[in-house]
């Protein structure tokens, strides 16, 4: 999406703190968050007249604000009119961060934020200026449960830094949890729905369909066949696969189809079952 006109990708922008300001992690431009143009314009306007922002701090208290264990809490809130998430004072200081995104040369349409939360993009939702759409991604769960145990190396810290890996149990409580949060929480104009495996097997027109929806459209030789051509972007973090660039082949990954152990699978299948058919995926994984 960072490669439609006027749509400036910006990676998983609730980690700007913790990742960028206070790890020093690598931008998807490839520099270290401390050395790269973009993120350091962005944030000496952020915070300006105010003391200085403890990065450290506001990371630790944004994650404390959107865990899971939180949801019962939030879905309360919402049933009694009440923000979902609860207004906080480190919010002004989100808020300077997508103004001062929203200002960069590139972002006329949209920042393109994945931070893939739903209670993040409610918080989102709750600061002045802020327009939330969401383009909500999903995949079949038993795909999503196999990928997250694999072992992958980060690629934007140190050399042995690996993603956390997580049960499918987890996995799978969380599948059902944020996917099905999206429609409860948000009406049909102000979010899409983009299937993983519809974009793998057609990217040219899912990409087209989203364009249409943020008013832009797809540039001419972004797309060729199964091949996306992607220059770099200032991605704070995200997917290790942000910091390729160039002719990219989107394929589907199917190797949970044959490795993925049989019981492992149908635990996935009967936890995310109130799930499954809403986006299409049938119990017996053809």
């Amino acid at each position: 999406m960072g490669q439609l006109p006027g749509c400036l990708s910006v990676g998983e922008a609730r980690y700007t703190w913790g990742r960028g300001a206070a790890a020093n992690h690598l931008c998807g431009c490839g520099r270290p968050f401390s050395e790269c143009p973009f993120w350091q314009d962005v944030m000496a306007e952020v915070g300006s007249g105010r003391p200085p922002v403890d990065a450290a701090g506001t990371a630790e208290r944004i994650d404390a604000r959107l865990r899971v264990r939180s949801v019962p809490a939030m879905e309360l809130r919402r049933l009694r009119g009440r923000p979902e998430v609860l207004p906080h004072p480190d919010d002004p200081v989100i808020s300077d961060l997508y103004h001062a995104l929203a200002a960069r040369p590139g972002a006329e349409r949209a920042v393109v934020d994945s931070s893939k939360l739903p209670p993040y993009a409610r918080l989102l939702d709750g600061l002045p200026g802020v327009d939330v759409f969401l383009v909500h991604v999903v995949r079949d769960p038993r795909a999503t449960a196999f990928s997250w145990r694999r072992s992958k190396a980060t690629r934007d810290a140190a050399d042995s830094a690996r993603m956390p890996r997580i049960s499918v149990v987890r996995s799978s409580v969380i599948w059902v949890l944020w996917n099905l949060m999206v429609p409860r929480w948000w009406p049909q104009d102000r979010r899409m729905t983009v299937r993983y495996e519809d974009f793998v097997d057609d990217p040219a027109a899912e990409l087209a369909r989203i364009a249409q929806a943020l008013g832009t459209t797809v540039p001419e030789g972004l797309v060729e066949g199964a091949s996306i051509h992607l220059r770099p972007t200032h991605s704070v973090a995200g997917n290790p696969d942000r910091l390729d660039a160039g002719a990219v082949r989107v394929r589907r990954d199917d190797e949970w189809r044959t490795a993925m152990p049989t019981l492992q699978r149908w635990a996935v299948t009967a936890l995310c079952l109130p799930g499954l058919r809403r986006f299409g995926y049938g119990v017996r994984a053809r």
